[in-house]
C-alpha cells in the first residue's frame, strides 16, 4: 500500500456497521499553509513556510516518468535523473554533491517512477540560495558541458544497477515476465522504470539532448520550498535564479490505458538466485486515485496484513505453507496493479494447488461479502498514522504538496484525499473488489526453483 500518497486528520474514525464510515471533523485534518504561483515562462512554485527546524528543502519535480517514455527509449528517465547530477556549466563536473556537502546539506537525491522524476535537497536554512543556484544551473546550462564520455559512463552506472538491483536478485524474472504478460509492446509500463539494457547501450548524446529539450523546460517542471524561510525572499531568490528563463511549453501527456489481459499462467525458472517458490497473481487496476483505488486499498489490506489478514493467517499461520505474504494496491497515473505474492516454504512446493485454492477462495470471498468494520478502520486508522509521519520532516511535507499538485492539480488536497477513505463503504468496496479481480482477467506467475529439487534428490 502506497502510503505516502495517502493524507489523513490525527483522530481515529469508528465505522458504522452496515453503513457509510461515520466521518470525522475536516477541521481536524493537518493544512500545510503554502503559496502556489506561477513564473511567466511557466516553471511552477510552491512556497510552504515552517520556521520550526532552521532547514529548507528545494525539491524540483520534472513531469516526467518512465510512462512517457516511447518504444526504443525504455529507461531514458531514469538515465536522465543520473545524468543531471554529472555537472553544469558553471558548477562544474561532478561538483553537485561536494558543494551541498561542504554548506552541511542533510538530504541529497534524485529518483524517478513511472509519473515524475525529482530532486532534491535539504539544506540549512541560510543556504537556500546555494540550492536553488545549483537547481537554476542544471535546469538552463546542463547540455553546454554534456558529451559522450560522460552519456557513457553513466549508461555503464545504470547498467550495472539494474545488475545488482534487478538480475542479481531472486524473483525479479518473474517481475520482467509479469509486466510483459500484462502490458502489450509499446505500452510504456510493459518495461520497468530501469528500462532494457539494448534502448540504454543504444542511446545517444543527440537521444539525451532531444530528451531534456522535451521534458526538462521550465513550463513541465515544479519547485516546492518548504521550510524556514520568508515568502517574500524566496520568491526574490527564485526570480533571480529562474526568472530569466525563455517560455516554453508544457509537454503534452499521452495518456497509455491498460488493455484487459486473458488469464494466463506463466511459469518462471529461477535456479540460481531464488531459494524458495513463490507465487504472484495479479491484475490491472484502477490508476493513482483513481476511483476504486483507494477500496483496494482496503481489501489488500483485508487480504495480505501482517497477522490478521485472510491470507496471511490462513497460508502463514494455520496451513503454515507460505513463508511470507503480501499483497498491494499500487497506482500509477494511467493504471495501477493489484497484486497479491505468496512465498512458500521449503516444504510446501508440492502443494501449489492448495495455496492456489485458498487464494481463489478468499478472492472471491472479498468480492462476494463486504469487508468487516474492524477491517475497514484498521485501514482508516493506518492511513492516519502513516500520513501524519510522513508530514513531520521538511522533505516530507515538500513531497506531499508535490503528490497532489502533480496527480490532482492542486496542492491542498489532505481532506479530499483522507475522505476517499472516510466516505467509502463496505459495498462499496466490495463492488469495486468483484469489477477488478475477476478470474478471467488473472495473471499468474510461478516461480519454481529446480535446482534446490535437485540437491535434495541428490542430483548434482
Amino acid at each position: 500500500m502506497q502510503w505516502t500518497r495517502a493524507l489523513a486528520g490525527a483522530a481515529l474514525i469508528a465505522v458504522g456497521a452496515a453503513n457509510a464510515p461515520a466521518l470525522a471533523d475536516p477541521a481536524a485534518d493537518p493544512k500545510i499553509p503554502f503559496e502556489k504561483y506561477k513564473l511567466p515562462n511557466g516553471l511552477e512554485i510552491i512556497l510552504a513556510p515552517d520556521p520550526s527546524v532552521p532547514l529548507v528543502a528545494v525539491n524540483v519535480w520534472y513531469h516526467v516518468g518512465s510512462g512517457d517514455e516511447v518504444f526504443g527509449r525504455s529507461g531514458f528517465a531514469h538515465l536522465f535523473e543520473h545524468m543531471m547530477f554529472q555537472g553544469s556549466k558553471n558548477v562544474g563536473a561532478d561538483k553537485h554533491f561536494e558543494i551541498l556537502k561542504k554548506i552541511g546539506s542533510e538530504q541529497i537525491n534524485g529518483t524517478t517512477n513511472t509519473d515524475r522524476t525529482n530532486y532534491f535537497e535539504v539544506v540549512p536554512s541560510n543556504q537556500i540560495e546555494t540550492a536553488l543556484w545549483l537547481e537554476s544551473d542544471r535546469m538552463s546550462h546542463l547540455l553546454d558541458i554534456l558529451d559522450a564520455d560522460q552519456l557513457k559512463n553513466q549508461i555503464l552506472v545504470v547498467r550495472n544497477e539494474r545488475r545488482q538491483s534487478y538480475e542479481n536478485r531472486p524473483y525479479t524474472k518473474a517481475l520482467f515476465a509479469l509486466h510483459e504478460a500484462l502490458y502489450p509492446e509499446g505500452h510504456p509500463y510493459r518495461y520497468l522504470t530501469i528500462g532494457k539494457a539494448a534502448d540504454l547501450d543504444a542511446a545517444t548524446v543527440a537521444d539525451v539532448k532531444n530528451f531534456f529539450r522535451t521534458w526538462y523546460v521550465p513550463a513541465n517542471a515544479t519547485i516546492a520550498i518548504s521550510g524556514d524561510f520568508e515568502p517574500a525572499a524566496a520568491k526574490k531568490l527564485v526570480d533571480k535564479w529562474f526568472g530569466t528563463f525563455p517560455t516554453s511549453q508544457k509537454p503534452a501527456v499521452i495518456t497509455v490505458t491498460a488493455p484487459p489481459v486473458a488469464a494466463r499462467e506463466l511459469t518462471i525458472t529461477d535456479d540460481k538466485l531464488a531459494k524458495l517458490p513463490e507465487i504472484t497473481f495479479a491484475w490491472s487496476s484502477p490508476a493513482n486515485f483513481g476511483e476504486g483505488d483507494a477500496e483496494l486499498d482496503f481489501v489488500a489490506n483485508a487480504l495480505g496484513a501482517t497477522g490478521p489478514g485472510r491470507l496471511y493467517k490462513a497460508l502463514v499461520y494455520d496451513k503454515q505453507l507460505a513463508q511470507s505474504v503480501s499483497v498491494e494496491q499500487s497506482g500509477s497515473q494511467f493504471s495501477g496493479t493489484f497484486e497479491i505474492t505468496v512465498t512458500l516454504k521449503s516444504d510446501a512446493a508440492g502443494k501449489l494447488d492448495e495455496v492456489k485454492k485458498i487464494v481463489a477462495d478468499e478472492v472471491a470471498r472479498v468480492t462476494r461479502e463486504p469487508l468487516g468494520d474492524r477491517e475497514i478502520e484498521r485501514v482508516v486508522a493506518g492511513v492516519e498514522a502513516r500520513a501524519i509521519r510522513g508530514l513531520e520532516s521538511t522533505f516530507g511535507r515538500s513531497q506531499v504538496l508535490q503528490q497532489y499538485n502533480h496527480l490532482l492539480g492542486d496542492p491542498d488536497k489532505v481532506t479530499f484525499d483522507l475522505d476517499r477513505y472516510r466516505k467509502t463503504t463496505p459495498e462499496k468496496i466490495r463492488s469495486v473488489a468483484a469489477r477488478v479481480l475477476d478470474p478471467a482477467h488473472e495473471i499468474t506467475v510461478l516461480t519454481l526453483v529446480p535446482a534446490a529439487d535437485k540437491k535434495k534428490e541428490g542430483t548434482p
